[in-house]
């Protein structure tokens, strides 16, 4: 047997030992998986229900996609490519659980280098946040941050990304601003199955071909335009 076999077997022998069988539970979606077996998320449709956000904090967190990526002659805005209800979905599941972060505290304010140091969820960040917003709006413009126009709608977002608005002394402004930021570049780059970047428009733009099986008649093609169509994970589902 090779060595690297026999490392891996030893992992292997290790792990199973330390692990008591009563805990031992089926994996789906994840590691360990069956190969063959396609298990993907359930398709986002626009006829699939919100799964976190109130109405007013989707059309809220749609319009500031709509300003942080506008339609232009190569795509259309952030809000026609779906990027709210990529968000909406992912912060109804681990994402938005914060299943990956440290929980346990204690919380103190760090350095810009050591990112933000929370108790609060990204799910959290978002309720508290969009009602911080929308608390400000409503005192000083009489109106929802939706019902606002352009100008002061990307007024109001500069000043959240330079931290000189104040949304009130529970909400730190700049990271709420480059998480939102954040997760729109994601929607409108993310795989279509996930609720973004509809009809693809993000990896048409960019010549992204998306989840193709191989490129082996691509190989030996040079000096010329490819024009791959690119390929959801959708169009995979078995």
């Amino acid at each position: 047997m090779k060595r690297r076999e026999a490392l891996s077997s030893m992992a292997a022998l290790a792990a199973s030992a330390a692990v008591p069988l009563a805990q031992a539970e089926v994996v789906s979606g994840a590691q360990p998986w069956t190969p063959g077996h396609v298990s993907l998320p359930t398709e986002i449709t626009p006829t699939t229900a919100l799964s976190y956000f109130t109405q007013a904090e989707f059309d809220a967190v749609a319009v500031m996609a709509e300003r942080f990526i506008p339609a232009d002659e190569l795509s259309m805005s952030g809000k026609d490519a779906g990027c709210a209800t990529f968000i909406d979905r992912q912060l109804s599941g681990d994402y938005g659980k914060g299943a990956t972060l440290y929980r346990m505290g204690r919380f103190i304010k760090g350095t810009p280098e050591q990112g933000t140091q929370s108790a609060l969820t990204p799910a959290e960040r978002y309720r508290q946040g969009l009602a911080a917003i929308d608390t400000y709006c409503q005192a000083h413009f009489h109106k929802s941050f939706v019902a606002l126009d352009g100008e002061q709608q990307d007024a109001l977002l500069s000043s959240m990304e330079k931290g000189t608005v104040d949304l009130g002394t529970d909400v730190e402004v700049k990271p709420l601003f480059e998480q939102i930021l954040q997760n729109v570049r994601e929607g409108f780059l993310s795989d279509p199955l996930y609720g973004g970047n509809k009809d693809m428009v993000s990896w048409k733009m960019i010549g992204f071909p998306g989840a193709q099986y191989d490129f082996r008649p691509l190989l030996d093609k040079t000096a010329e335009k490819l024009n791959i169509i690119p390929i959801s994970l959708i169009d995979n589902k078995l």
